[in-house]
């Protein structure tokens, strides 16, 4: 006489059937929509770091006008404008003349001398975040050179 495998019973004596539950499932979702949120949420982009990105990028934007200007033996004036800034003395398009980041925008109206002489006087600028005014310090960095090294990027000191 042979016995028969019977599946595992339910206490109603009904066999249970393979699968997950709901409540199983809808705990699966709710974990993977936690890790979604908490992932996209770390990958955000502040807007220190945004403003850091920004000066960066002008910081090389001046050395490449300065190289620029030494190389043609004309000189070369970086001004801000209402939305963005403009080299000039450069043919145009041959820098960009927009930030990255809508909003973003110089402290002062003061125009910065990069050449064509091989040692320009001490400048700086400040730029400052999207939203930030004069009275948030943290939310400025300044770039700047004493006319001999490189523009560099600095945490701007209050006046």
């Amino acid at each position: 006489m042979r016995l028969k495998k019977v599946g595992p019973r339910l206490a109603g004596g009904g066999a249970r059937s393979a699968g997950f539950t709901l409540l199983e499932l809808l705990v699966v979702v709710a974990i993977i929509a936690v890790a979604t949120a908490g992932v996209s949420l770390s990958l955000r982009d502040n807007s220190q770091t945004a403003l850091e990105r920004e000066a960066q990028r002008l910081a090389v934007l001046f050395e490449s006008a300065r190289a620029q200007s030494r190389a043609s033996g004309t000189a070369v004036i970086w001004r801000p404008t209402a939305d963005g800034f403009r080299f000039e003395g450069l043919a145009p398009g041959a820098l960009p003349t927009h930030w990255l980041e809508a909003g973003t925008r110089a402290a002062t109206n003061a125009a910065v001398q990069l050449g064509p002489e091989p040692v320009i006087g001490a400048q700086a600028v400040d730029l400052l975040a999207p939203g930030t005014t004069e009275a948030q310090p943290s939310r400025v960095l300044r770039i700047a050179t004493d006319g001999l090294r490189p523009f560099t990027v600095q945490p701007a000191t209050p006046p």
